[in-house]
């Protein structure tokens, strides 16, 4: 009986999403769709942000990544660049605070050599205050690309080779995955696009081997914690087999 409870609480282990990875896309169309500019819609985006923290503290997960701003991104106009870095720069000064008291850990992942230097200060600053919260761990990615992730591992992994600490034949996965930039929280259970595209668009392009997969038409301002709790119970209905064999996963050999 106490094989089958632990069986039975693996499994159920398996089916909870844990870690939800968020690609928050539709803003400037939203916008766009009410006559604003687009810095209204990426406004709109930061609440939609909070809506979505409240929901997963509520669904009991553990971790949220959350996709901001990509590297490609800084092709777009300067002028919305420099909205964004500034409206990042007001989202910390005023969500971290709060984010604080409800227990929420904050983590920014990306490349911060590309970022002004006020914004560093105040992301530095952000995620020393939240250090040791557990209720919920917050990850924003910004400044960030998936090929540039595995490639600046590389590179880590290539320093050690030449300064005599690692061997090449000790390279594996596991220490390839202990420096990409999601090595604390680990890999997504479930990917979410929002915007109605049906691409992950360079992010998390390592940790997302074996997530499970959801694509939504709603604009990322009118995503709501109702459309989130239903699509955290759908992932629950998936078997995820790993390459195994369905029979391998449940245990049913008969």
């Amino acid at each position: 009986m106490a094989d089958q409870a632990d069986k039975t609480s693996q499994q159920q282990d398996t089916m909870a999403a844990r870690h939800i990875a968020i690609v928050m896309d539709g803003n400037g169309r939203w916008a766009k769709q009410r006559m604003l500019p687009r810095h209204a819609g990426h406004r709109a985006g930061v609440k939609a942000v909070r809506r979505t923290v409240e929901a997963c503290v509520e669904l009991g997960i553990r971790t949220l990544t959350l996709f901001a701003f990509s590297s490609e991104n800084w092709g777009r106009p300067t002028e919305e660049v420099q909205k964004l870095m500034t409206l990042f720069v007001e989202a910390l000064n005023k969500q971290v605070p709060e984010l604080n008291e409800q227990g929420v850990r904050l983590t920014i992942i990306g490349d911060r050599e590309q970022l002004p230097a006020d914004l560093v200060r105040q992301i530095e600053a952000s995620e020393a205050m939240t250090a040791g919260n557990e209720r919920l761990h917050l990850v924003i990615a910004v400044a960030y690309g998936g090929r540039w992730d595995i490639v600046n591992a590389c590179k880590g992994l290539a320093r050690q080779v030449a300064d005599g600490e690692l061997a090449v034949e000790e390279i594996d996965e596991n220490r390839l995955a202990a420096r990409i930039q999601l090595a604390g929280p680990g890999d997504p259970d479930l990917f979410i696009r929002t915007g109605g595209d049906s691409r992950i668009s360079n992010f998390l392009l390592w940790n997302l081997a074996y997530t499970e997969l959801h694509f939504s038409d709603t604009l990322w301002p009118d995503f709501e914690q109702q459309e989130l709790a239903a699509v955290v119970g759908g992932f629950q209905g998936r078997e995820r087999r790993f390459g195994k064999t369905s029979a391998q996963v449940t245990g049913d050999h008969a």
